[in-house]
């Protein structure tokens, strides 16, 4: 996924308020007022006012005024647009729709006062062995980077001597953690992205203070010692906007990565301590990150301090495109997670004497399963204001509320409609607020909505839609039935990704150490397999950071443990995939009708060079109940170090697919399917695992723009139980998911992306080979019928999908369709044919004219024109109406049945992103939690990306051909997005 907005050459005096704003958060403000006077480089002074962007400009002025409604709010005001350096133009923008991110919100201006009951232990304390060490600061580090510098060093101990991290409490350990995330010149600041230099940050025991912010460089894994996990505490002399940092913001107010590209890294098994710094100020870690992330096994302690003057936050999360958290445990603080991103996976996390335990500034959809909040003021805040609101959905699930007066705070309303009409999404099942809970759900006027004191079984606000028949609803509903399968306690089943904390280094089998090498070049086939063979009880293979060619089937043996060092590529390679007419697996585990156990983590499967007929994962096994499962393994094809899929690849709008020559064509495909999930398997457990077939290009300067053809991402054919938490599926050809013959399946939070480059060519164009199960296309043109089915449900049951963000941004790279009325980016993007029992909750679509579509497309349930949200369209839920079909043939575009329309529940508010960008100032009652500034919701898709400084290509980098365009975009300006609340200019 590549989020890329405009080119990436903003100069530092571009970023002035992003300066000033950054400043102000550190001071502990929080954030920029409501109204504050700002200087430009002009010295014009400007009033700043909620609900309104500023937008400085580089480039010409005139192209991008096209996207404008996409990316400015709805106000009569004038907008600044002009150069850097250059007199500004002052244009009248009399209706503009909302879609552009705010960074950094003023947090709430009081809070309730009354002081909670003293908090509980929390159920994520870590547990302390003395004296225990850790299997992975003990075995023999060997891995070694393809094409990589000769002597880095991928594992780093902070103590180590080269580093001389002390961690005793009273040395100030700052520069040796950051030399030891920054030794051997790796991406940081001016780097767009590397797979080149990876690194595991390791901290054994101990108390390491710091006086700033731990830089987390690109491709991180920092690991804490799980057996005795250290602390990392601010001292009171700290300065910085959070104690780690996964894009540090420079003075300018420029960040080091692009946010929606930050991908993988990992932080895990710590304490953060920020109680020596004064309660108005500071954050354990400012999380601002994409696909491939995770946050695991970790405590932040903040001041206790029930006033409003407590700002101090958890986790501060701002922007980006994600990602995945678990095994959390918030104590105290202002805020425990105060987070706005595209879309998102929380699971277990746990809240302890938090003001406010989960504030959600902004996002397109968020997934929050198995929390457990205590002793808050107010347990969820997802309000912005009726006129503006910020948050397009949320789904709270298996979630515990205890002594907590108010539990969520929203901004929908029913009469007079909030607006955008559909923002502010909620759907609430199996959440307990049982113990001292009064009010389970109150509106912006602090009027009870729902009542507390009870377990809410199932209740939502939103779109309601069964077959083609919709609602605007804010009431009780009937939670769907599940199997017994897919339950554990009375609640969705949930395993956290295994550490092995309990076995010693000698456990572990280097696959380097049993023969294969691992340097891209030699065949490991047969080196894997002896290894994998050669596994016993009690041990675990471990994949030392290498790049794997492959080039047959590896069959893993149906009871085994994998882990690999920081993502070690297994690659498909030769002609042993070169069929797409003979398919075949890379890693096929089991055989069918085997019976084990199988688990797998931190590892990427991939290609070197084409592989049209490789299947990378094929999972046959049948299993018990958390017994196997995949955490933190990734599909990425095409697009990095060793694929050989780069600028060769890269992508000409300008071309028509038919005129490309074939060395392209052949050159540039991917592999045949990501996953497939047979119908011998069940118990098949996914976390946090994304399947990306590369848009841009991750190791060469600019991230420009390439195509790869990859034919599917997810095939599911298992009759379960199935579980899929935190996963994304991207860029393929003929679908992202698809469910076939598929029973008993719980999906939480999946994204996918449309191809950027469709539809040149439609599909199934660009690729060859076909499954019986495949759709079946017939277009000519570009017809964008033809585009991948985001979601693809055919002839299956019991499946419950509790939140999914499927976007088409691009309509071969442009993105015209974007500000089309309505958005037609593509035509169709949830099929569901020849199924029931089919439950969909919080489904966001972007640009798609139908969200869902049954009986082979010719039936649209409901359209996105119908439901808008902040940036997506979404759904509350939908229920199937009796699908028929299931041949897999769509409806051509313009067709009257494709084209039949929903029953809106309110076509004119839909149609409006906002009604009203002026904040709410309805009085809120007295036992409310004051709703902060209106927040900006997000650019239009990947465009969204904020503007970084100039960066020069990475060492070894060949730079972009002249005029290679860089990703998402289709003008030649660049835009940067005021941090604050939004401004007008103001004159007086």
């Amino acid at each position: 996924m590549n989020k890329h907005g405009d080119n990436q050459e903003a100069a530092k005096n571009d970023w002035e308020q992003r300066a000033a704003l950054k400043r102000s958060h550190e001071q502990g403000n929080g954030g920029l007022g409501k109204k504050n006077v700002e200087v430009y480089q002009d010295g014009r002074q400007e009033l700043q006012m909620d609900s309104i962007v500023g937008i400085v400009c580089k480039g010409s002025t005139g192209s991008i005024w096209g996207r404008l409604p996409s990316i400015l709010p709805t106000r009569q005001a004038e907008i600044t647009i002009g150069e850097t350096g250059k007199p500004f133009t002052m244009f009248t923008l009399p209706t503009i729709s909302v879609a552009m991110r705010l960074l950094l919100l003023t947090v709430p201006a009081s809070l309730i006062s009354a002081a909670p009951a003293a908090a509980p232990a929390g159920t994520h304390q870590l547990e302390v062995r003395q004296g225990s060490g850790y299997w992975l600061a003990d075995i023999k580090h060997q891995g070694k980077i393809f094409n990589g510098t000769e002597g880095y060093t991928i594992f780093r101990n902070v103590k180590d001597s080269q580093y001389g991290a002390v961690g005793d409490g009273n040395a100030d350990d700052t520069e040796a953690i950051n030399k030891a995330m920054s030794d051997g010149t790796r991406c940081g600041l001016g780097c767009d992205s590397d797979t080149k230099t990876p690194a595991i940050v390791y901290f054994p025991a101990g108390t390491y203070k710091v006086t700033k912010p731990i830089q987390q460089y690109y491709f991180t894994q920092m690991i804490g010692d799980p057996t005795n996990p250290p602390t990392i505490k601010a001292d009171a002399s700290f300065t910085g906007m959070a104690v780690v940092d996964s894009d540090p913001y420079e003075d300018s107010g420029a960040n080091w990565f692009v946010n929606q590209n930050n991908f993988y890294r990992q932080i895990r098994n710590f304490v953060i301590d920020i109680t020596a710094l004064p309660s108005s100020a500071g954050a354990c870690i400012h999380w601002q990150v994409a696909q491939a992330t995770s946050l695991q096994n970790i405590v932040f302690n903040m001041v206790k301090d029930t006033s409003p003057a407590n700002q101090q936050k958890g986790v501060f999360m701002d922007n980006g495109s994600g990602g995945f958290m678990t095994n959390l445990t918030f104590n105290n603080g202002g805020f425990g997670a105060w987070l706005g991103n595209q879309q998102f996976t929380t699971r277990d996390l746990v809240f302890n004497g938090c003001n406010t335990a989960f504030f959600m500034n902004w996002n397109w959809g968020w997934t929050l399963k198995s929390a457990t909040i205590n002793n808050a003021q107010t347990a969820i805040d997802i309000s912005s204001g009726t006129t503006n609101q910020s948050v397009g959905s949320l789904i709270v699930l298996d979630t515990t509320i205890s002594n907590t007066p108010i539990g969520i705070n929203t901004s929908f309303a029913l009469n007079p409609e909030s607006a955008p009409v559909m923002a502010g999404t909620l759907y609430l099942e199996n959440v307990d607020m049982s113990q001292s809970v009064p009010t389970a759900v109150q509106d912006y006027t602090g009027t009870k909505v729902l009542d507390g004191n009870t377990v809410i079984k199932s209740w939502g606000q939103g779109s309601s839609v069964t077959g083609s028949s919709a609602s605007r609803i804010q009431k009780t509903l009937s939670a769907p039935s599940k199997d017994n399968s897919l339950l554990a306690n009375g609640k969705i089943f949930e395993r956290s990704k295994p550490q092995y904390e309990t076995l010693a280094s000698s456990s572990f089998v280097s696959v380097l150490g049993a023969g294969a090498v691992g340097d891209g070049n030699t065949d490991d086939t047969a080196a894997i397999q002896k290894a994998m063979d050669s596994i016993q009880d009690g041990q675990v293979l471990f994949f030392d950071h290498g790049f794997y060619r492959v080039t047959d089937t590896i069959k893993v043996p149906k009871n085994i443990k994998i882990v690999g060092e920081v993502w070690p590529v297994i690659a498909a390679n030769g002609t042993g995939f070169g069929d797409p007419t003979k398919p075949k697996p890379v890693f096929q585990v089991g055989q069918p009708g085997d019976s084990g156990a199988v688990e797998m983590s931190d590892l990427v499967f991939g290609n070197m060079g084409p592989a049209p007929g490789a299947v990378l994962i094929e999972w046959n096994l049948q299993s018990q109940q958390g017994a196997s499962g995949l955490w933190d393994v990734h599909a990425r094809v095409g697009g990095y170090n060793g694929t050989n899929q780069g600028m060769n690849c890269y992508h000409d709008n300008a071309t028509q697919f038919a005129s490309k020559d074939q060395t392209y064509k052949t050159d540039c495909q991917g592999v045949f399917l990501m996953m497939h999930i047979t119908s011998s398997a069940s118990n098949t457990y996914l976390e946090n695992t994304w399947f990306w077939t590369a848009d841009h290009s991750l190791d060469t300067g600019g991230s420009p723009q390439i195509d790869i053809y990859t034919g599917r991402g997810v095939l599911i054919e298992s009759a379960g139980p199935t579980w899929l938490y935190g996963t994304a599926s991207e860029h393929s050809v003929l679908y992202n998911y698809q469910l076939n013959n598929a029973k008993n399946l719980f999906m939480g939070m999946i994204q996918t992306e449309t191809p950027y480059f469709q539809p040149n060519p439609v599909a199934p164009n660009g690729i060859s080979g076909s499954l019986d199960s495949d759709p079946k296309f017939s277009c000519t043109g570009d017809d964008t019928t033809c585009d991948a089915w985001g979601l693809r449900i055919v002839n299956s049951s019991g499946i419950n999908v509790y939140g999914g963000g499927l976007y088409s941004f691009f309509n071969n790279y442009g993105q015209d369709c974007l500000t089309a009325d309505p958005q037609n980016c593509q035509q169709n993007m949830v099929a569901v044919d020849g199924s029931s029992d089919i439950h969909l909750f919080a489904l966001s679509t972007k640009a798609s004219v139908n969200m869902v579509t049954e009986n082979d497309g010719q039936t649209s349930d409901a359209k996105d024109a119908d439901n808008r949200g902040t940036f997506a369209a979404v759904l509350l839920e939908w229920t199937d109406g009796g699908s028929t079909g299931g041949s897999g043939s769509p409806a051509p575009a313009g067709s009257s049945s494709a084209a039949s329309s929903v029953a809106a529940p309110s076509s004119a508010a839909a149609s409006s992103a906002v009604a009203s960008s002026a904040v709410a100032s309805s009085a809120v009652a007295s036992s409310a939690v004051a709703a902060p500034s209106a927040a900006a919701p997000p650019a239009a898709g990947p465009q969204a990306a904020a503007p970084q400084a100039a960066a020069p290509p990475a060492a070894n980098n060949a730079p972009s051909p002249a005029g290679s365009p860089a990703v998402a975009t289709k003008v030649d300006v660049m835009y940067t997005t005021v941090m604050a609340t939004v401004t007008v200019t103001a004159t007086a």
